[in-house]
């Protein structure tokens, strides 16, 4: 199907949504609708549950429904989180709902140890936001709307699991955010890209970068990261702190199992207890990050951001959404020079 550049977002399957309007969705006005990065041709969601273990919880026969999320359990104690949303993988509510109820139930599966998070296309990790669909993003129920994103990524650092991040690939925006929030981030040395491109586009993050980078890379490197948008590489990403380690692309998958596997041969308790310590040490305040969604909500009005729209839809008519979204930290460049 040919890419429309006037449709800015794919809408996420029938159930997801009714779950989305169940939870509740933030203040539109607040969230006002802005065009993306990227824009995505219309795609199929996948099974959302490949099953390779035959003991399967109620739980996890639950969530077997469409989703851009897929879960395989390859042993009782380690389960894999799969993202596929073909071409570009951008981050959809429907992603955001299902990753938040995958990562509340598997707190509560008395079995799980080790959680790694992996993509299935090809030259994307999780991937930003679709700001497409910025006003659609889901909230908890209550009166305070917490960000399902913001819940997300604080109950994902305090799960009593282990979180790996294997990644392959682009990984910019919330999809970093995401990686961040995990407890161990493994990168390909070959094809792993990271990237802030947010005050590039005209707005600030809000999923958790500017809380976590400052504490893993040192404030200057922080900055540097985030004021200037531009797209980092493994190594360099290594060097400045923000991935445990890189590895040899055709390494990167067997050494991440073996690492599950092992702490998956440890003692429950004494994995979470010492997670417990470290985090008490090292997580910034969840009030800190609750202070910067809200901020990024408001800059998504912000005129500039506004301004950029027909820029980002020329540079995607002309070049094509995979393209940008292969080199964005140099698209990014461009979008602030075009008049």
């Amino acid at each position: 199907m040919a890419h429309d550049p006037e449709r800015e977002f794919v809408h996420p399957p029938a159930e997801a949504s009714r779950r989305t309007a169940q939870a509740g969705v933030l203040n539109r006005r607040q969230l006002m609708v802005a065009a993306g990065v990227a824009a995505l041709a219309s795609q199929s969601p996948g099974e959302a549950f490949a099953q390779t273990d035959s003991s399967a919880s109620a739980t996890e026969r639950k969530m077997a429904q469409p989703s851009t999320i897929t879960l395989e359990r390859p042993t009782p104690k380690v389960l894999k989180v799969i993202f596929s949303n073909p071409p570009v993988n951008l981050i959809v509510p429907e992603t955001v709902a299902r990753l938040h109820e995958i990562v509340v139930a598997m707190s509560e599966d008395p079995d799980v140890q080790v959680v790694i998070f992996t993509s299935s296309v090809p030259e994307f990790f999780f991937n930003h936001f679709d700001l497409g669909q910025a006003s659609a993003f889901p909230a908890l129920p209550g009166a305070d709307a917490t960000p399902a994103w913001v819940d997300l990524v604080l109950r994902l650092s305090r799960a009593p699991f282990i979180s790996i991040a294997s990644i392959r690939g682009r990984t910019r925006g919330g999809g970093n955010e995401l990686a961040l929030a995990c407890d161990l981030r493994y990168a390909s040395r070959q094809q792993a890209i990271f990237g802030q491109p947010e005050v590039g586009a005209g707005i600030v993050p809000g999923g958790g970068a500017s809380e976590r980078l400052p504490r893993l890379a040192g404030r200057d490197r922080a900055l540097e990261v985030i004021l200037s948008s531009n797209d980092y590489d493994a190594d360099l990403a290594e060097r400045y702190g923000f991935v445990t380690r890189t590895i040899d692309d055709a390494e990167l998958d067997g050494f991440v199992d073996g690492l599950a596997s092992r702490l998956a041969s440890f003692d429950r308790a004494a994995l979470a207890a010492a997670k417990v310590q470290i985090n008490r040490a090292s997580l910034p305040p969840d009030a800190d990050l609750r202070a910067a969604y809200a901020e990024y909500a408001a800059s998504l009005g912000w005129p500039e951001f506004q301004a950029r729209r027909p820029r980002v839809r020329r540079l995607i008519a002309e070049k094509g959404v995979e393209e940008v979204e292969r080199h964005l930290g140099h698209y990014i460049g461009i979008i602030t020079q075009q008049p």
